[in-house]
């Protein structure tokens, strides 16, 4: 496909990176992302097969390099490993690189295919090693498999990166035996503040652990220093010497990051959301469902670059505030 105008925002980003989102739902409920019951889109919201295809390719031909598959947990999709292998193909024709985030519930059944098709690394949601404590947070008892998907991708050969969720009280004491464990494993590891998006049961603030206060203890146990590694995301990384590992650190409420910003959002529904912490959008499903998808697509797509904000406002100010956003993570995708 030949590229047409590359995608930059009104403050001169390139945007490169697309996270498009192929389901909202998930197998598992953890408590700082959605509440226990959960209303789930129906079907018929949800982008086709065919129409996500087309969308992808629609954003490779505007400069899109990287694609991040997610959800919802995106290996719960019936044909997700269909996606997978069509945008594979696209690999060297437009695209560098093609990835998934996954909680790895099901990995062990799909880490070979997703192999196959091209995918060489996938990030995993995994935020305790204690089988008690996962099943209190995520609310199912599926850490045996998520440790079994994990040993499935290391034998087909996938990179891994685990994301941790820091949450103060629940799993801060554990979280330099998750980074020692992760690193003994050959996996990277990338600790993340809870962010405020969609309604819950529980009060994000009881749980908000700033990482800077997480780095210092870090720093106290262990040698860490500053890498130029970088992934396209938004993690700062830094090697720590006694585990022989890189750690990332996502800091979206106290250390702003998004003066380099690549990237934008593609809900299962076909809304791109310009930033995770705004609530700027455009509805592409109407462009794919268009007499003209393309040229519609290709007009939406400068409608974004134009609203794109330079920052989110993220903030955790205090007990029972309401979330910065009322959509939830598993809406927008991670």
């Amino acid at each position: 496909m030949t590229s047409i105008a590359p995608l930059v925002d009104q403050f001169q980003r390139r945007i490169t990176y697309l996270r498009l989102s192929v389901t909202d739902r998930c197998d598992l409920r953890c408590s700082y992302c959605m509440p226990e019951r959960m209303t789930f889109l129906p079907r018929k919201d949800v982008l086709s097969l065919e129409e996500l295809h087309e969308l992808a390719l629609g954003f490779i031909a505007r400069g899109i390099r990287k694609i991040r598959l997610t959800g919802g947990e995106p290996l719960v999709r019936r044909d997700m490993v269909e996606l997978v292998q069509a945008l594979g193909r696209k690999i060297g024709d437009g695209l560098d690189e093609l990835t998934l985030t996954t909680n790895g519930t099901r990995l062990a059944e799909f880490a070979d295919d997703l192999a196959a098709a091209g995918v060489r690394r996938v990030n995993v949601s995994l935020d305790t090693l204690d089988r008690a404590a996962f099943q209190r947070l995520a609310r199912r008892d599926s850490l045996p498999q998520v440790l079994e998907g994990l040993q499935a991708a290391r034998e087909a050969g996938l990179a891994v990166k685990i994301n941790a969720v820091a949450l103060k009280g629940i799993n801060e004491h554990e979280l330099p035996e998750m980074i020692a464990w992760a690193h003994g494993q050959g996996h990277e590891i990338t600790l993340i503040e809870v962010m405020p998006l969609g309604e819950v049961e529980e009060d994000r603030f009881d749980h908000y652990l700033p990482l800077l206060a997480v780095r210092e203890q870090l720093e106290a146990r262990w040698t860490l220093r500053e890498s130029d590694h970088r992934t396209g995301g938004p993690a700062r990384y830094f090697d720590i010497a006694e585990t022989g590992g890189r750690l990332g650190l996502i800091t979206p409420l106290t250390q702003n990051f998004c003066e380099g910003c690549n990237r934008i959002r593609v809900t299962a529904t076909g809304q791109l959301f310009a930033c995770l912490g705004g609530s700027e959008q455009v509805d592409l499903r109407a462009a794919l469902r268009s007499g003209e998808p393309q040229a519609a697509l290709s007009r939406a797509l400068d409608a974004a670059m134009r609203i794109k904000p330079e920052r989110h406002h993220f903030t955790i100010e205090e007990p029972g505030a309401a979330p910065a956003l009322s959509r939830h993570m598993s809406m927008t995708g991670g």
